[in-house]
């Protein structure tokens, strides 16, 4: 089977001589649900923003066995969708439909097939937000908006950075449900969490991070006490 995303000896350091990444290797198969975790400082978000081309390290990023590098943004961004941790870096026009709708829009689809798109993920409990100004959301409407904005753009490979952060427990439920649904439809989901609850018992595997990869594997990773001590989680 065709791997959605394969990452090979992945090295990444900032311009200021930061090491955020070593020797990172990774393997996602299609339609699986995978966590990576790891304590703040570890290297996750940088990875993530390796796997859609926004940063560039050493090593190799290969979606759907396509280096990343060499897909156009159009179909990249239908490919792989990120989601930040932040919400309002995703949020930026007068109101939450303009928001949505922006993606698709770029992408250059006909007037009726956005407005489709933009009603599928209405359903994600924002009906009733979509003239409103996105700065008037609450920070769980927020993150429910950015992940919209995302998913209008239908991609494969939905990319969550810390999305469980500063919610509040129903927050934390609608975000589950939510993803369970996007996932049962085929849809590959990785995210990244510090938090050893919120969204980890969906994962089909996790990836331990700290600047490199201490472990991967299924979700007794999570319980494994001697191990999650020596990555700085408990």
């Amino acid at each position: 089977m065709e791997l959605a995303v394969e990452v090979k000896n992945l090295c990444f350091t900032y311009p200021d001589g930061t090491l955020a990444l070593e020797d990172v290797n990774m393997e996602v198969y299609p339609g699986e649900i995978v966590a990576v975790i790891g304590p703040n400082g570890a290297g996750k978000t940088t990875l993530l923003l390796c796997l859609n081309g926004t940063l560039r390290g050493s090593g190799s990023v290969r979606i759907f066995g396509k280096p990343v590098e060499e897909h156009g943004v159009k179909e990249l961004v239908q490919r792989i969708g990120l989601v930040f941790q932040d919400p309002e870096d995703q949020l930026f026009m007068p109101t939450l439909y303009d928001d949505i709708a922006f993606g698709p829009t770029n992408l250059g689809l006909g007037e009726e097939e956005v407005r489709k798109r933009v009603e599928a993920v209405l359903g994600f409990g924002l009906r009733g937000y979509v003239d409103k100004p996105p700065q008037h959301l609450s920070f769980g409407e927020k993150r429910r908006a950015a992940l919209a904005a995302v998913l209008a753009m239908k991609p494969k490979i939905l990319v969550l950075d810390e999305p469980t952060a500063n919610l509040d427990p129903k927050s934390v439920r609608e975000l589950l449900k939510i993803v369970r649904r996007v996932n049962d439809t085929g849809t590959t989901v990785i995210f990244s969490t510090h938090n050893l609850g919120g969204l980890t018992g969906l994962a089909n595997r996790v990836y331990l991070l700290k600047k490199r990869v201490l472990a991967a594997g299924g979700r007794e990773i999570l319980s494994d006490e001697e191990l999650l001590r020596r990555a700085d989680m408990l």
